[in-house]
């Protein structure tokens, strides 16, 4: 999938189930690769993720199925929920 990153910036983020995870703030680079590694995300919906303050998050670009007038990425989100949840729990 090739795109101009300049693009990627300000984009909303869904699942493909057409859940809103946020918007695009940032885009990490292999620069050895030339390759797109993750997007950092803000604007978070804070149903699914723990995060304080204005902090975001870091999606890693694998899990990017199209990108158009939205970024769309698999429904991997429930695990990412899950697992902090655990943690939580294990404290």
């Amino acid at each position: 999938m090739r795109t101009e990153i300049s693009t990627l910036f300000g984009l909303n983020v869904y699942t493909d189930k057409g859940v809103y995870i946020g918007k695009v703030n940032d885009v990490i680079l292999n620069p050895n690769e030339s390759k797109i590694t993750g997007l950092a995300v803000r604007k978070i919906n804070d149903k699914l993720f723990n995060v304080e303050g204005n902090k975001g998050i870091i999606l890693p670009y694998r899990w990017v199925i199209a990108v158009a007038d939205v970024i769309l990425i698999k429904q991997m989100v429930h695990r990412l929920k899950k697992s902090e949840e655990e943690e939580e729990e294990s404290d």
